[in-house]
């Protein structure tokens, strides 16, 4: 993996972003539009929304000015401390877990301030709120997946893709061994434990002509290991770990095998990346000098620090998530498709845009250029 080489023009690039892709939301409180982040992991879209996306909307953006005062200080405005580094801060979509490794590894190893960032990694979970604190400029960077940022700037957020986290996406459905289904049009009928409103429920509800029985997630195991018949959504880097602990061997059907293959993404503020383009290069490639340091080198500066901000956490589980990133190419991808450490494919992104739109998720006909740093999305 060469992190630097992908964005060795990054600089140049960015500085286009103003030029190119314009933000559709608008800057104070006179016109806030929210998108939701879901409880697990930040899904943001129900089944059939759209009826009422007027109050849907007025209530997101009471929610988003309780977090803020009207007119926040931005990010752009921030002062640069003592030690002449830059603050950043990066909002991750859950709690420290291997998942997060290279920002952790990067930080941790002085990636990040040999590039002149000083930068805080703020835990996700549920309720975290992760875009609305991006849109407010209380946080420069978050991570989401790749539709659900699409589905927000549609609404109206000022949020812009910057690089991929993970090329292969590793949610999946795991199931008992006496009750597995070998494809997802099997599902039908099936109770499954998941976040209402997460965009693959009706994806692959209308994919596949089925019919899911979603029972909502309780972020538990306990219902799933004591009902054969339960159906459980899951990272497969985390539960099917916890699960062969209890003595069951799961099935696990990845969501990506189903054909709707969303990246993992890292976005960004866009009035940010619109006036510090250099600072988003600078924070992209340490980023992804990390995420190359921690999958190919030693992880143990990573997972000191994720173990001392989250106790649940050991040093067997953390190396079975980040073995089975390395596995299952989930941040790499298939270079033999053209997958990169942090790139965006613009043509399976486009795709990704025009099925959300098909499947009546979105309103606009959006382009990659659009939710995407230029020079990410260019051939």
């Amino acid at each position: 993996m060469h992190p630097g080489g992908f964005f060795s023009c990054i600089v140049e690039e960015c500085s286009r972003v103003a030029v190119l892709t314009r933000p559709r939301a608008f800057k104070g409180c006179s016109r806030v539009v929210a998108a939701p982040d879901g409880p697990n992991r930040g899904g943001l879209r129900g089944r059939d929304i759209r009826p009422g996306k007027a109050l849907f909307i007025i209530l997101q953006a009471a929610g988003l000015l309780l977090l803020a005062g009207c007119r926040p200080e931005p990010v752009t405005e921030m002062q640069e401390p003592a030690t002449g580094l830059f603050p950043i801060v990066l909002q991750t979509d859950w709690f420290p877990q291997a998942e997060h490794g290279g920002f952790y590894q990067a930080a941790a190893r002085g990636f990040f301030r040999n590039e002149g960032l000083d930068v805080e990694i703020l835990p996700g979970g549920p309720g975290a709120m992760i875009k609305h604190k991006v849109t407010r400029g209380q946080a420069h960077f978050a991570m989401n997946r790749s539709d659900d940022v699409v589905v927000a700037i549609d609404r109206g957020l000022p949020l812009i893709m910057v690089f991929a986290v993970m090329q292969r996406d590793p949610q999946a459905l795991m199931m008992h061994p006496s009750q597995a289904v070998a494809g997802f049009r099997e599902l039908d009928g099936r109770t499954v434990i998941a976040s209402p409103g997460l965009n693959w429920i009706p994806v692959i509800e209308r994919q596949y002509s089925i019919r899911l029985n979603i029972q909502p997630h309780t972020y538990g195991l306990t219902h799933f290991l004591k009902d054969e018949s339960l159906v459980q959504q899951c990272f497969v880097t985390s539960e099917p770990y916890y699960v062969r602990q209890h003595g069951v061997d799961p099935v696990v059907l990845m969501l990506a095998d189903s054909g709707y293959e969303p990246y993992h993404v890292v976005f960004a503020n866009r009035e940010f990346a619109d006036e510090a383009p250099d600072r988003v290069a600078a924070f992209a490639r340490a980023s992804l000098r990390g995420w190359a340091d921690y999958l190919e080198g030693d992880p143990t500066a990573a997972h000191k620090v994720i173990m001392a901000r989250n106790p649940n956490m050991t040093p067997e589980f953390l190396e079975f998530s980040r073995r089975t990133m390395i596995e299952q190419n989930l941040v790499t991808g298939d270079p033999s498709k053209g997958d990169e450490l942090g790139r965006i494919d613009p043509g399976r992104l486009q795709t990704e845009i025009d099925r959300l739109r098909e499947f009546g998720m979105i309103d606009e006909p959006l382009l990659v250029e659009e939710v995407v740093v230029p020079s990410l999305y260019r051939e």
